[in-house]
């Protein structure tokens, strides 16, 4: 572990979540009625709202994945913050005001608005459902990489303590105590990111500490005992155990068995030579921090401009360049494979220049994106092969950045907000709020992606939890600050997804397609045994996709909601034409053929199957290039056919 308990970051922590439940229990009393309880009467002030857009929207993937994949890999990750913001257009031009005119509770109402179709119930709720499902996955995983250095507990509890956490939280007070929730986690997220970002600006860069030789080996990494056994002679003297390894720039391997009070003892070392293994020396661990055998936490600076060993204070523009013109060290993950199926994992060191990080190109998604396609030579297919591989990482990239844009405004727990204020100039004020705080908060995102990066506190099996270390290493009281508020961050989006989850069972299914005839206390009822179901559901599947980066997960949700949802309401609003079977099977087809897409992608394969993402049999990750125009394909064409038919 990169950082122990302490009683400070429990009691932080402790007060945060209790204030939380507190406002909850204490707001329960304003709903009572369905109108209270789905869609707060209505009478949140657009000022409130549009922070609490925030609130909902910056969700650990742009607070935890954002920064650590900035933290990782540079630019690259802050295309995801582009991308994120840019979305926010059409939802300001084009979906506030309708949405508030046209709805009362789900993005249901407004699709069905002219048409009382139960077709478009059904559809409509189904897609609110499954977008929303796959958006509590990243939530939920955030929320196990937050507890376990917070608390010291499994991810699996993290995970359990956010779901009972807000199905409370729903339950007791549904839309009002989660809006206002979202309220003071947008508010305090921006704040104390503000604050994280002057303190690295006044910080400034530093060489590492320890010097270019004074460790050979930073980069550990723990791992079932397992995968030793083919490679340490005495295997059995591993069994059960949990090692070390890691691997220097010189190419040599260390392997360290880790005794119960955290110390490591009997070393290993080993050089790497292809896929084989040679054992070259046995001793104590050295050069693991000044002299002794810890756990030392990575990210540094291998050179800086000018030959400097610190720079001092620097402005945000400074900060930037000097960045770019310094060498960072960045670290390569190698998984070597055994005859009987066992992975050694090596971690490797990789000097690479700022300017290569402060451009696109160095996440695996985007590496095909930076200069000219591969030639490709007749007499070598592997250079077909490369050819074929550039070619499909751009088109991946294209795509993500498509459902980025499109997906903003088809989100379902971020439509069911315009029905919390009074009117549609509420509805659009609320919307630049939302955009300046959001577009604020995602500027900050690339100065503590930066600072994790040259911190000296990453972690690098887990990327999700770069910004707490970032904190981290400041002292423990900003650690715990940040983990808290990245805490309640997990808490007002998964709360705002369940809500809108809860109303597409009870409002658009139970009442508007089953017909079940529910009184309004009724319906209050049902809403909160729903979002126990589904609170239960995204703990499950939270602890399933652990090993993924929450930010990659929330892309599929933004493809998935783009391809489902944007066509058949960018056409209700714009086309006359459109009719109640051409929405019904847009927003099925884009929906299945997404999420298809999604389940049968090489990171599903390898992350969740356990299998070789070789094997998939789609060629890239991101489905929204395909899938959103074949919604409005899909929409257009059944439209046609239906109106020549029915009149519609």
């Amino acid at each position: 572990m990169l950082s122990q308990t302490s009683p400070l970051a429990v009691a932080i922590f402790a007060f945060f979540v209790a204030v939380v439940l507190g406002l909850s229990f204490w707001l329960g009393r304003h709903a009572r009625s369905s109108q209270g309880y789905f869609a707060a009467h209505g009478t949140i002030p657009w000022f409130v709202n549009g922070i609490a857009f925030a609130g909902d929207y910056l969700s650990a993937a742009s607070f935890l994945g954002i920064c650590g994949m900035i933290a990782f890999y540079g630019y690259d990750g802050f295309l995801y913050s582009i991308g994120y913001l840019a979305g926010w257009v059409v939802a300001l031009f084009v979906i506030a005001e309708p949405m508030k005119r046209l709805g009362r509770f789900t993005f249901a109402d407004a699709l069905d608005a002219k048409f009382d179709s139960r077709g478009i119930k059904l559809a409509a709720a189904a897609s609110t459902l499954v977008i929303s499902v796959f958006y509590l996955i990243p939530q939920m995983v955030g929320a196990g990489a937050l507890i376990k250095p917070l608390l010291g507990l499994e991810h699996y509890w993290g995970v359990t303590i956010v779901g009972v956490t807000v199905v409370i939280i729903v339950a007791t007070a549904g839309m009002v105590s989660t809006t206002w929730v979202q309220f003071i986690k947008g508010s305090l997220l921006v704040v104390f990111c503000l604050v994280l970002v002057v303190m690295i600006l006044v910080r400034g860069l530093t060489i590492d500490p320890y010097g270019k030789d004074g460790h050979r080996f930073r980069v550990l990494a723990e791992a079932d005992a397992v995968a030793g056994a083919t490679i340490l002679p005495a295997a059995a003297e591993w069994a059960g155990k949990p090692y070390v390894r890691a691997q220097g720039v010189d190419g040599v391997v260390a392997v360290w068995r880790r005794e119960a009070d955290g110390r490591l003892s009997e070393c290993q070392t080993f050089k790497v030579s292809k896929d084989k293994l040679t054992r070259i020396a046995n001793g104590r661990p050295q050069g693991i921090g000044p002299g002794t055998g810890d756990l030392h936490p990575i990210g540094h600076l291998a050179a800086l401009p000018g030959g400097v060993a610190a720079t001092g204070p620097l402005s945000p523009t400074a900060f930037l360049s000097t960045v770019q013109d310094s060498t960072v060290v960045l670290w390569a993950k190698e998984e070597i494979k055994h005859p009987d199926g066992a992975i050694t994992t090596v971690w490797s060191q990789k000097p690479t220049p700022g300017a290569d990080l402060m451009a696109p190109g160095q996440h695996p998604l985007f590496k095909g994106i930076r200069g000219e396609l591969p030639l490709v030579d007749p007499a070598k297919p592997a250079t077909r092969t490369a050819w074929w591989q550039a070619l499909w990482s751009r088109v991946d990239f294209i795509s993500l950045m498509l459902a980025l844009f499109c997906g903003t405004a088809s989100l379902p727990h971020i439509l069911i907000r315009y029905y919390t204020v009074k009117d549609q100039a509420s509805a659009r004020k609320s919307t630049v709020v939302g955009i300046a705080a959001i577009g604020f908060f995602y500027v900050l995102t690339l100065f503590l992606g930066l600072g994790a990066m040259t911190s000296g506190m990453l972690d690098p099996t887990d990327t999700n939890m770069s910004a707490p270390l970032l904190a981290k290493s400041f002292g423990t009281l900003p650690f715990a600050i940040i983990s808290a508020i990245a805490f309640t961050t997990v808490l007002g989006t998964v709360s705002g997804l369940i809500m809108a989850a809860s109303g597409a069972i009870v409002h658009d299914v139970m009442t508007n397609f089953l017909k079940i005839g529910l009184d309004d206390a009724g319906k209050v009822r049902a809403g909160k045994i729903a979002a126990v179901a589904v609170g239960v559901v995204a703990m499950w599947l939270g602890i399933q996709f652990a090993k993924v980066n929450v930010n990659f997960l929330v892309g599929w949700a933004f493809n998935i909601a783009a391809s489902a949802n944007l066509p058949a309401l960018l056409m209700l609003l714009f086309w006359k034409g459109t009719t109640k079977q051409g929405i019904t099977w847009a927003v099925v087809v884009g929906m299945v053929s997404s999420l298809a897409w999604i389940l049968l992608s090489g990171p599903t394969f390898k992350d969740v199957y356990g299998i070789d993402a070789a094997r998939s049999p789609v060629p890239f990750s991101q489905p929204g290039i395909l899938t959103i125009p074949l919604g409005f394909a899909v929409l257009v064409v059944v439209s046609l056919l239906t109106r020549r038919r029915t009149g519609a």
